[in-house]
């Protein structure tokens, strides 16, 4: 994304241009330590979270294109969730795949986690309400809702995921995307968040050699933060999305990175020991 790429030189160059360079170090070394803490800073700084409601159950309603991995990652999230000593149900609110609940029912039953179906039904907004009703009778601290989606982004898809959004009131609304796709996924991610207002972003398919640049143009074109990232089928391969770990990544720099955060400690002990000598 050109924009912000240039916003993106324009923000190293100010930086760099501040800092002193160490002793122990190359002026090209430091140069791609401010790269790599200004790569953080645009990939969010911290790691961002699930949301967790203190009205249970705790509604994560996830959207997405056809392919994208989105109920595979319901199950995904359910698994970690199951870790947490937490109780998920599951919404298969895909009326228009009857493949999507057979999934989603599989992999229920991998986690022995509660699936909440509706075969044959093609109202999603009423299986998506009566989903939270049994989650809610059932006790379950979170209902993961799992939605139709589309070759691409059309109207008729998008009006259907707001009425599932307004029938369970959700209280983060995630997007998972291909993260292979390049511009592609900037520009799914801006109709999203556009008309649903997305608390938050799965990118999938980040195994093997992709190496991030969609991370960085989601996180900076849309301000959404990104939580997790699939490496893999598996239904263990989803991580937490770290963003020191993607700029790395990104860089593919990390001995450097870790070479510069040592001289760094060096120098902030050479300052103390100096510090404790004057106080003598």
């Amino acid at each position: 994304n050109y924009k912000v790429a240039r916003d993106f030189i324009k923000r190293v160059e100010e930086r760099a241009l501040g800092v002193e360079v160490l002793k122990s170090l190359t002026p090209d070394h430091q140069l791609i330590k401010v790269v790599h803490e200004s790569l953080t800073e645009l990939l969010g700084g911290e790691a961002a979270q699930l949301a967790a409601s203190e009205e249970i159950p705790t509604r994560i309603l996830f959207v997405g294109l056809q392919g994208s991995g989105k109920t595979t990652c319901v199950a995904k999230v359910a698994r970690r969730l199951r870790k947490r000593k937490k109780v998920p149900l599951l919404g298969a609110c895909d009326v228009h795949r009857p493949a999507a609940v057979d999934q989603l029912q599989r992999l229920g039953d991998q986690l022995q986690v509660r699936v909440f179906a509706e075969p044959g039904e093609t109202d999603a907004p009423g299986v998506a309400a009566r989903g939270l009703a049994a989650a809610r009778q059932a006790g379950a601290d979170y209902y993961l809702i799992d939605t139709a989606g589309r070759m691409q982004v059309d109207e008729e898809m998008m009006r259907e995921v707001e009425r599932v959004r307004d029938a369970t009131e959700p209280h983060q609304i995630l997007l998972v995307v291909d993260g292979l796709t390049g511009q592609e996924a900037v520009a799914v991610s801006q109709a999203f968040h556009e008309r649903l207002g997305l608390g938050g972003v799965i990118l999938t398919k980040m195994d093997g050699d992709a190496r991030g640049g969609a991370a960085l143009s989601v996180r900076a074109v849309t301000g959404v933060p990104i939580l997790f990232v699939g490496t893999g089928e598996r239904i263990e391969a989803l991580e937490t999305f770290h963003p020191a770990g993607m700029a790395s990544r990104i860089l593919g720099m990390g001995d450097v990175i870790a070479l510069v955060e040592k001289a760094q400690e060096n120098v902030n002990l050479e300052e103390a020991e100096a510090l404790r000598k004057s106080l003598e």
